[in-house]
């Protein structure tokens, strides 16, 4: 037997060996809080992003319009981002249910009475807001992206499926049902941020003492300015500033 034909069954062996670590490791509640932390990261990541680039409705139509065109003029970076992010979502989902799962098969015998003396109000609100912010996400895509949810989506051009921005928005949530549907998704991810944003990075081993007060308090700002930033649309096309 050859020395090249020798190596190749080990590599392959080393491969499986990785793949069977990887697939133990996200079995134990350590790993599941880990996908949670790195997905939930990259959710974060993304709503900054979203919400900055969804503002410049306040700088006027086109400013607004030329943004979407630019983005649906970059396929890659445009379908690229949806696809990291619904794929992020779906994960941070599963392993978020499967650990309430394991936590409930490793209590079978409930509490009598529980009493929440250290949690925060966020942290107690994650479990349920996560799977409502990810219904949220798909009709937001609905709404805004496809026009499926939307009765009168506008396109900029028609021929390529590029949406108008700032006209769907300003008719959607002229809508006040709409806007008080976002507003409340609006506060259930500022809640879910509140102590997610802090949180992954105790999931990643990355906390300590001298810095996770810190770490609290970006998490608490960031949540809060996003939680301004989000709301102030909706509202400035109620109150007819935006129009």
């Amino acid at each position: 037997m050859s020395v090249g034909s020798a190596a190749q069954p080990a590599a392959g062996a080393k491969a499986a060996g990785d793949g069977s670590r990887l697939f133990l490791f996200y079995q134990s509640p350590v790993g599941k809080k880990a996908v949670m932390a790195v997905t939930g990261l990259i959710g974060f990541g993304f709503v900054i992003g979203h919400m900055l680039g969804n503002l410049q409705i306040f700088l006027g139509p086109e400013v607004m319009n030329a943004y979407g065109m630019k983005l649906h003029e970059t396929p890659p970076l445009l379908y690229g981002a949806r696809t990291v992010l619904l794929g992020a979502v779906a994960l941070h989902i599963i392993a978020a249910l499967q650990l309430i799962k394991m936590n409930s098969d490793a209590r079978p015998t409930k509490y009598a009475k529980v009493s929440p003396v250290t949690s925060s109000y966020a942290s107690r609100t994650m479990w349920w807001s996560g799977p409502i912010l990810g219904f949220f996400i798909v009709y937001h895509l609905l709404h805004f992206t496809l026009g499926a949810a939307h009765p009168n989506f506008l396109y900029q051009d028609a021929a390529r499926h590029i949406p108008a921005p700032y006209e769907n928005v300003v008719a959607g949530f002229s809508n006040p049902l709409v806007s008080l549907f976002y507003i409340i998704a609006m506060i259930l991810l500022m809640l879910h941020i509140n102590h997610g944003a802090w949180s992954l990075f105790q999931s990643l081993g990355l906390n300590h003492p001298r810095y996770t007060p810190l770490i609290r308090t970006v998490a608490r700002t960031a949540s809060y300015a996003l939680l301004i930033g989000n709301c102030a649309i909706p509202l400035a096309v109620l109150a007819g500033v935006v129009k």
